[in-house]
């Protein structure tokens, strides 16, 4: 393995490659601290002083961050929750509880987890209790430490918090915003959720508990802050190992940013979707080709990555059909081309197959009409026709009215790939697309 010369500290090729892909890696995925995020500052300061109040002057509060998937609702409260634990005057440790409303599906089992991750199994033993208050509270008061008023501050982190609304009687987030309500404990209640209409949810009696304080999240960025994060993500630090390796890596970066190439396909993905997510997938399927042969980023790493994230999910199903199946797509094609765009039903596509077979085909066999009907129904299922009709219409399911979900290219991307497709089906179909 070869080794660069440098005046700095150089390493193996191999090794900046390794580093350079842990790097990022822990960076894209979430699992490092990716820096500054844009647009946000304001949400972020309210947060952190929301939690500064617990965790410091031992008020309780309760908050809901809401925004749709993907727009930072977990990393702005990770943020937040750094920035607490670094804070030197603060008396305790605050602890936190974290609670996902996919996992705890009702009420005891949340009380479960929250018992569990206070390490309080031990203190709760064998005790019965009247009701789950009684339960809460006794978890609650087993943290305090001295006299009475003093007690460590409790943070409730509920992700998914519109499912938590479902449980019977809402007897959680009642209890919950209750004690911060009347401050017992010092508390705060977090809820992350991405319905706007979360409370509409809430019970009266747990609404009048509630603060009432929402953060809203937007991916309100421009693209220009959005190209910046993009260098941002895939700069390295100052810290790396190796300081002329990371130079080089830095300026070819710089040079990517000012691509027309690659600024055309982040300008899609940013049309697409501002979910940062996405640009992370991105990011990361174009970083997988990097390699010792390949140490440097391009244009069309870029664009192969870009590819397969928009890989069409439809074109690619149609790859698995049978010859029989595919042949009835192409007959419903040549359907909506001859009654521009009309709806159709499984006699006028059995009749389009069977003139097909009795006139073009030799090497497409002729089933028997319960077998194309099969093949229809599959089709149906596999979302690629709907019915025009609703259910609750009762018509003979040979008549039923259908439209057809594919449009030309991807047909014709599909019969491209299409392994051993006929001759005769091929020609058949580029008869129409073309």
């Amino acid at each position: 393995m070869s080794k660069r010369k440098s005046k700095d500290k150089s390493l193996p090729i191999g090794e900046c490659i390794f580093q350079v892909q842990a790097h990022l890696r822990l960076r894209l995925l979430q699992l490092a601290h990716p820096g500054k995020r844009c647009g946000v500052e304001s949400q972020h300061k309210h947060l952190v002083e929301l939690l500064k109040r617990t965790v410091i002057h031992g008020e309780s509060n309760s908050v809901l961050i809401i925004g749709p998937r993907g727009s930072g609702k977990s990393m702005l409260l990770q943020d937040a929750l750094r920035e607490i634990q670094a804070v030197k005057e603060l008396k305790e440790n605050a602890l936190a509880v974290h609670l996902n409303g996919l996992l705890q599906t009702s009420d005891k089992i949340a009380l479960k987890e929250i018992t569990r991750q206070l390490h309080l199994e031990n203190v709760v033993g064998d005790r019965v209790f009247g009701s789950f208050a009684e339960n809460l509270s006794f978890l609650l008061d087993a943290l305090k430490t001295g006299d009475r008023t003093s007690s460590c501050p409790v943070l409730f982190i509920l992700d998914e918090f519109d499912l938590f609304a479902h449980h019977k009687n809402q007897t959680l987030l009642y209890n919950l915003f209750d004690i911060a309500q009347s401050a017992q404990t010092p508390i705060t209640v977090i809820g992350l959720t991405c319905r706007l209409d979360v409370m509409e949810l809430l019970e009266k009696r747990v609404k009048s508990r509630f603060s009432h304080r929402q953060i809203h999240l937007l991916n309100s960025f421009s693209f220009s802050e959005y190209q910046a994060m993009f260098k941002e993500l895939l700069s390295l630090s100052s810290g790396f190992p190796d300081v002329s390796f990371a130079e080089q890596w830095n300026a070819s970066i710089q040079s990517l940013c000012e691509n027309k190439t690659v600024e055309d396909i982040l300008q899609k993905q940013f049309n697409a979707s501002k979910d940062l997510r996405s640009l992370h997938m991105l990011l990361l399927l174009a970083l997988c080709r990097v390699c010792v042969s390949h140490p440097n980023l391009n244009a069309a790493d870029f664009v192969e990555a870009y590819r397969l994230r928009c890989v069409d999910s439809k074109a690619n199903i149609l790859h698995g059909l049978s010859v029989l199946e595919m042949c009835l797509i192409i007959a419903m094609k040549h359907l909506q081309d001859t009654y521009q765009g009309e709806p159709f039903n499984f006699q006028m596509v059995h009749n389009e197959f069977q003139k097909f077979v009795q006139r073009k085909a030799h090497s497409v066999y002729n089933f028997e009409k319960p077998v194309v009907l099969k093949a229809f129904e599959h089709l149906h299922q596999l979302e690629l026709i709907k019915p025009m009709e609703g259910l609750s219409v009762r018509t003979q399911k040979e008549y039923r009215l259908m439209k057809l979900l594919l449009d030309n290219s991807q047909i014709l991307e599909a019969l491209q790939k299409y392994p051993n497709c006929p001759t005769d089906v091929r020609q058949w179909a580029m008869s129409s697309l073309s």
